[in-house]
């Protein structure tokens, strides 16, 4: 169902919100990490290097999409706010057509650069051959990514965040056996991998189609939706393009990461990108309470309700807080056991380097914390230059950080590289949302 967050006390609707939005996420989580479990498991080491080598391209390539479809639907969370359900159609059938289109020119650029990428990422020639297997049949099943994020959004940002987790749950279970059967009985190896992971997505998307159709009429478009003038178009790639650099340049900022430690080996490898998908499991709570903040401060600054959003905000902080202390001593005591479930038998190099990048990372969870909630406080106002700025500032500084520190310490040093960055990003996003927010309320008077 859809739900008006402009009245009611800010976290007891942001909660409610949340709670599917984070299972969702995790079961989206389910995808990559069933993936790294039954390569890891079923092939070997070196297939799980080939597909962690890689890992940071078919990130791109997802983050892209998803920093379009969330910057394209804040525009129609905005307009649900208002209550102008015109422009809110008018707006779906917008983010349609613009989704298409980057869709089409994200895969020929992929297409055009892949194999010279790779090269320049230091894949190790051993792993060359299913690396690039792997992220071609994610770059050429694009589509069915882009339609799940986009259909998806369009509910979260309307306030329906528990269609889009059946789905996802559903598509999860999809994507674990058919990974098992392509591998295991139809032995495609890695790429079999792929190719489950991009027809869960698809059945994901075609899920989500049929719901919207059957259930909300309110949301059906018409022929004169799609009708597009300069103003409609410019409002939606306001928002969509920073968003997608945004996204694009942490994308970006993972890939020159991941190209420094592809120098050290398959098991320095697999250990980094064991240690990656442990730890975007446990951060799922802060990437969903971005989510739901982005969603809650669209629709109440259509309100021109800023005291809803500074109330919000503050009271999400501080419950990121204590959750940052929780999954920080959580991974400390566990950390070692989770990374395990990943590989069978793996070697002492596996298992230091994974536990060495998370020692590295956990102290400075609440930095990282507060980066979503003020980042995408500034998205849902519409202020999209502050997330991409914040992508440039975390690119920077990781950036440096792996290559500069990497010299002198080794691995170590891409370990120190993520902290470096987050405290940076952290900082600029706090200063930046609260003058933001001061110079927003004095523009707007708020909607009678």
């Amino acid at each position: 169902m859809l739900k008006n967050m402009t009245d009611g006390a800010p976290l007891k609707l942001i909660i409610p919100f949340t709670v599917p939005l984070l299972i969702g996420n995790v079961f989206q989580q389910l995808y990559n990490i069933a993936d790294i479990i039954i390569v890891g498991r079923t092939i070997g080491v070196e297939a799980l290097a080939a597909v962690g080598a890689v890992s940071p391209l078919f990130m791109l390539t997802m983050v892209l999409t998803i920093g379009l479809s969330n910057g394209f639907t804040v525009v129609t969370g905005q307009r649900y706010g208002a209550k102008d359900m015109d422009g809110m159609r008018r707006s779906i059938g917008t983010c349609i057509v613009l989704s298409c289109a980057f869709v089409l020119l994200i895969m020929g650029i992929m297409h055009l650069i892949m194999r010279p990428a790779l090269v320049l990422m230091n894949i190790p020639p051993e792993l060359m051959a299913d690396a690039y297997a792997y992220v071609m049949i994610i770059v050429d099943g694009l589509f069915a990514m882009m339609a799940y994020n986009l259909l998806s959004g369009i509910m979260r940002s309307l306030g329906d965040s528990k269609t889009p987790l059946y789905f996802l749950i559903i598509s999860s279970i999809v994507n674990i056996i058919l990974a098992l059967v392509f591998i295991i009985s139809f032995g495609w190896g890695v790429p079999g991998s792929a190719i489950a992971l991009v027809i869960a997505q698809a059945i994901s998307a075609v899920l989500c189609v049929m719901y919207i159709y059957k259930r909300f009429p309110q949301l059906h478009i018409h022929r004169r939706d799609f009708k597009l003038d300069g103003k409609e178009l410019w409002e939606h790639l306001r928002m969509g393009l920073p968003m997608a650099v945004q996204f694009s340049v942490l994308g970006l900022g993972i890939i020159i990461l991941q190209s420094v430690c592809n120098k050290f080996g398959s098991e320095q490898i697999a250990g980094f990108t064991t240690a990656i998908r442990v730890e975007q499991l446990a951060l799922q709570p802060m990437i969903s309470f971005g989510i739901a903040m982005a969603v809650f401060t669209a629709q109440n600054f259509g309100a021109r309700r800023f005291d809803r959003i500074r109330e919000a905000v503050r009271k999400c902080s501080l419950l990121m807080l204590a959750f940052s202390v929780v999954a920080a001593v959580v991974m400390f005591l566990f950390g070692e056991e989770v990374i395990g479930i990943f590989l069978d038998n793996p070697s002492p190099t596996v298992m230091e380097s994974a536990h060495l990048y998370i020692l590295y990372t956990v102290p400075v969870y609440f930095f990282l914390s507060q980066i979503f909630i003020y980042r995408n406080a500034c998205q849902g106002m519409g202020v999209s230059m502050i997330p991409m700025l914040s992508g440039v500032v975390e690119l920077i500084m990781r950036s440096i950080a792996a290559i500069y520190l990497s010299v002198p310490f080794g691995y170590e040093g891409i370990c120190m590289a993520e902290p470096i960055a987050w405290i940076s990003c952290a900082v600029f996003v706090f200063a930046a949302y609260h003058y933001f927010v001061r110079l927003l309320e004095k523009k707007y008077t708020p909607v009678n």
